[in-house]
């Protein structure tokens, strides 16, 4: 099975997850024969900073994919998918590592639009001026992110019976 991650750093199983699968700079490709990996892959993405609806989704699909994980995507991304065949699955977070562990063992599963796109009821084109498109933007938003993954753990932690 070939299992697609969005990210935003081309470090492998090690890459941090992308909040956003169409505006990810990278995507990890793993293949996994149940809970093996035999093979991981970072690809660039080609549309990353500009895309069309449904051009994202064809290139995922063009890479193999069965899966694909990531932080959100619009629900227009998620029709896409479903009609190359390709199980969207949204909520990632952390590594692809995290990611792809919390997958197969199906603490990972299904696929929601993003707040975003439900907000501004949009697929996976967001309207002009909505989100950041320069460097600082994006990391802003991905420390965003990060913030929220903090914030998440250390509360499974404290009813974890941790300090």
């Amino acid at each position: 099975m070939k299992i697609v991650l969005s990210a935003d750093s081309n470090n492998g199983i090690d890459s941090v997850i992308s909040p956003h699968f169409g505006r990810c700079p990278h995507f990890v490709v793993v293949d996994v024969d149940g809970q093996t990996v035999n093979e991981v892959n970072v690809v660039d993405n080609p549309f990353y900073g500009n895309h069309q609806p449904g051009q994202v989704p064809g290139f995922v699909h063009q890479l193999g994919a069965n899966v694909m994980l990531t932080g959100g995507m619009g629900a227009r991304a998620v029709q896409f998918f479903h009609q190359f065949g390709i199980e969207p699955v949204t909520g990632a977070s952390g590594t692809a590592r995290m990611s792809l562990e919390a997958y197969l063992g199906g603490e990972l599963q299904g696929a929601a639009p993003c707040a975003q796109s439900e907000e501004h009821q949009h697929g996976d084109v967001p309207a002009e001026g909505e989100y950041e498109k320069d460097a600082l933007g994006r990391l802003k938003e991905e420390i965003e992110s990060l913030e929220s993954q903090i914030d998440d753990a250390s509360d499974r932690l404290t009813k974890l019976g941790g300090a």
